[in-house]
């Protein structure tokens, strides 16, 4: 059983109240055209059982989207609005012209004032608030005109007045609470994020200190143990270990087993490799980075220059660019010849 069954119960058995009330007839000296009275009970009951039950209502489009188990709220269509305000003018209208003026203050009557008012509360629970103050509108005009302004206010209108005041605070403060809830969810949610994007950058570190104990551990024991008095080898191997380090802090998204071999293969004959990551594979998904990282280690395995530097690119196209120099005759320094120029494309 469902809140929404509970409050269009509710609603359904206390529209019927009040109509009910229109079938008790007092004063029955006081009915002149009974039937008009009838007529508008057998009028407002379809009406008022078809904006509770909103038979073939529409989604909002605000509402047809929203995640959650909570239903979306279903509008009325024109022909229903119309009515609604149809009732508001033809109900009291004709209750109060069926019976003479001193019967006009008797509750059979006067109903038609809780149940107009009743009729409006359930029509902005239905977000409808201006056809619903619309039909207050009507309801306390044709009151106020066949029983006087204060006549009218003390037999009810006040209190129907206050119902769809009431009913307009509590849709207000129901859309309140959805959005802080939404906003609740998000906030949830960025953390949740958050916490998997330290977890992952925490398991991150904690391979780049494995790699690096792997590559530096040996040499920096052997380097204790002898003093600082290594052997030829022994240097050539940690500078490839401080090459690698080097690598692991300035290129790590450039990085796989593949490419960490081709690019130690390529110092081993003798090529001076550098790795920068500016920051130009960010936000790319897994599967293109090992395609990038593919074809990277392709171009490592084939260079012959003698340097070479390995660059990610911010622009929109290139991810990767890759940049080989070598001496020329009678050059040096900054005047080596780029013998080698490639380009990673960024994958579509």
């Amino acid at each position: 059983m469902t809140v929404r069954f509970v409050l269009s119960s509710i609603a359904l058995a206390f529209t019927a109240y009040l109509a009910a009330r229109g079938l008790l007839w007092t004063s029955p000296e006081t009915v002149e055209r009974g039937w008009l009275i009838v007529a508008a009970l057998v009028f407002y009951l379809p009406v008022t059982w078809l904006w509770i039950f909103a038979i073939g209502g529409r989604a909002a489009p605000e509402r047809a989207a929203a995640p959650g188990p909570v239903a979306p709220m279903r509008q009325m269509p024109t022909w229903g609005v119309a009515l609604a305000l149809l009732a508001a003018v033809v109900v009291p209208t004709a209750t109060f012209s069926a019976v003479t003026e001193a019967g006009r203050g008797q509750p059979f009557v006067t109903w038609v004032i809780g149940a107009i008012g009743a009729l409006m509360t359930i029509v902005v629970v239905r977000r409808s608030p201006l056809v619903a103050w619309t039909g207050m509108a009507i309801l306390a005009l044709s009151s106020a005109f066949w029983l006087g302004p204060l006549d009218a206010l003390s037999l009810g209108l006040v209190g129907s007045i206050v119902w769809v005041a009431a009913g307009q605070l509590l849709m207000v403060a129901l859309d309140r609470t959805a959005r802080d809830a939404d906003h609740l969810v998000e906030l949830q949610q960025a953390a949740s994020a958050w916490q998997a994007s330290q977890s992952g950058r925490q398991r991150e570190r904690r391979l780049h200190v494995q790699r690096a104990l792997q590559a530096a551990g040996p040499i920096l024991a052997r380097t204790i143990e002898t003093g600082g008095n290594l052997r030829a080898s022994e240097k050539a191997a940690a500078r490839h270990a401080e090459a690698s380090l080097r690598d692991e802090l300035r290129g790590p998204r450039l990085l796989d087993d593949a490419v960490r071999a081709e690019i130690e293969a390529a110092r081993r004959r003798g090529i001076s490799v550098s790795l920068f990551d500016e920051g130009g594979l960010e936000g790319l998904a897994t599967p293109a980075l090992v395609d990038i990282r593919g074809e990277l280690a392709s171009v490592l395995r084939d260079a012959v220059s003698e340097r070479l530097i390995v660059r990610t690119s911010p622009h929109h196209e290139v991810a990767v660019t890759i940049v080989g120099r070598s001496s020329g005759e009678g050059a040096s320094g900054d005047d080596d010849q780029v013998d080698l120029w490639r380009e990673i494309r960024r994958p579509r």
